[in-house]
């Protein structure tokens, strides 16, 4: 499925490739732990920097994360839907998916710039402090899903983060240029 070489990230992704979830686990189900999911995502960290190093690392989870925040955004959302109706539908699923519970600080559209919180945030949430951001896959996710509802090029920085002592992540989404 992904041995082949390809310069297109989304030539070798495809949704159906998740597989069916509630054929393969009809006993143990859709959910997991959360440890799980982190224990795998900071492996994968781990192993990323000691072979490429922070900003490499860095690079890779954020593309991965656009990757996902746009297959995401073409599975589970309305792309037709206005702004404040895009937004709704993505604070629904994402609470109901238990990734995080999104909040809009201040949005300017006519600037393109965005302010959103994320409470108990899958990535972060309760982790120790270590002065660190780690929310890299975050930032590529919610510039993915922007680029996809609107066709343009968003990037998203995280501005504060459970691991540098904030109590939620919040992020600045804005236009590039």
């Amino acid at each position: 499925m992904y041995k082949l070489k390809s310069e297109n990230e989304n030539e070798k992704f495809k949704w159906s490739n998740l597989g069916d979830i509630s054929l393969g686990r009809e006993n143990l189900g859709e959910n997991m732990p959360v440890e799980v999911y982190r224990l795998f995502q900071f492996m994968i960290r781990n192993i990323l920097t000691k072979d490429y190093g922070v900003e490499k690392t860095n690079e890779l989870l954020r593309r991965s994360g656009e990757l996902a925040g746009k297959e995401f955004c073409k599975n589970f959302l309305d792309k037709s839907a206005d702004f404040d109706g895009f937004i709704a539908q993505l604070q629904k699923i994402l609470k109901n998916l238990k990734m995080g519970i999104l909040k809009i600080e201040k949005s300017d559209m006519d600037k393109m710039e965005i302010y959103l919180i994320i409470e108990e945030d899958l990535e972060c949430s309760g982790l120790p402090i270590t002065n660190e951001s780690v929310c890299d896959y975050d930032e590529g996710f919610i510039a993915g899903l922007l680029n996809e509802y609107t066709s343009k090029k968003f990037s998203a920085h995280e501005i504060d983060c459970w691991a540098t002592g904030a109590r939620v992540c919040r992020f600045k989404v804005n236009l590039c240029e």
